[in-house]
């Protein structure tokens, strides 16, 4: 579907990059999806998916550098398994997101998005929640290779990554660690997807792949600004922050996949 061209649509990609840039910065992750789901509420979702790739690539490069040279080549060994078979999924995804219709993908999207609010909140208890971690989240290559395809499915579909960034924060990394390592594994996969969606075809036309490299531009100024804040703003209100944000888009998608709006 081709993009609705206007000045108001033109400054919501800009906010919607650089809010999305600045939540990733101070979390450490969340573009993809807080820049994704925004989109996905006023335009075609899998014109969203496509539209925000490059975007993706530009915040996460930004991002990568947080490793330095030992700990990048360490880390692409430690979690090879899990980038080789996302890749891999990720393709896969790509080639199924314009044959699904809009309005389950619509809801799809948001019930993803609240399911890792609910998984990630400290507030209310979740019945087996911690067991179920302790059985999924262990660093073996089968255990890699299986969350790695799976999740990368549903990357290349929806620009979804939470399962990856789940897993990864399941090996208490320090936090500098963590956003390295997720910035590498989600630019491997966005270069990969800038090149599938190419030649799949899945830029609308000619305009909505340009504004979509030009959306990169704003995307390490948002990150920039993040990372500035996040040693401002403590670890319980950069959660609570990062949570509600997801939860009023999640909230909105799914009102709107059930055609509510």
């Amino acid at each position: 579907m081709s993009l609705p061209l206007s000045p108001t649509l033109l400054a919501l990609f800009v906010a919607v990059v650089l809010v999305a840039g600045a939540v990733n910065g101070i979390a450490g992750f969340g573009f993809a999806i807080v820049g994704t789901m925004a989109l996905a509420s006023v335009i075609d979702p899998s014109t969203a998916v496509v539209f925000m790739i490059v975007p993706i690539l530009a915040a996460n490069l930004s991002l990568v550098r947080e490793l330095s040279g030992d700990e990048l080549r360490t880390c692409g060994v430690r979690f090879g398994p899990l980038l080789a078979a996302a890749l891999v999924g990720t393709v896969v995804g790509l080639v199924v997101v314009d044959r699904l219709p809009t309005a389950p993908l619509r809801t799809g999207l948001g019930l993803l998005s609240l399911a890792f609010v609910a998984t990630a909140q400290r507030a209310v208890g979740l019945p087996g929640i911690e067991r179920a971690k302790e059985w999924c989240f262990v660093e073996r290559p089968p255990t890699m290779v299986g969350v790695g395809g799976v999740s990368g499915v549903i990357f290349g579909g929806t620009n979804v990554g939470v399962q990856l960034i789940a897993y990864v924060r399941s090996f208490d990394l320090s936090h500098g660690l963590f956003v390295g390592v997720v910035a590498m594994l989600f630019l491997g996969l966005n270069a990969v997807r800038v090149l599938a969606a190419g030649a799949l075809g899945l830029y609308p036309d000619a305009t909505t792949f340009g504004l979509s490299v030009a959306a990169a531009a704003p995307a390490p100024v948002g990150v920039s600004v993040g990372r500035r804040l996040r040693d401002r703003i403590t670890e319980q209100w950069r959660r609570r922050l990062v949570l509600a944000l997801l939860s009023a888009i999640g909230l909105r998608l799914v009102a709107g996949g059930l055609g509510f709006f």
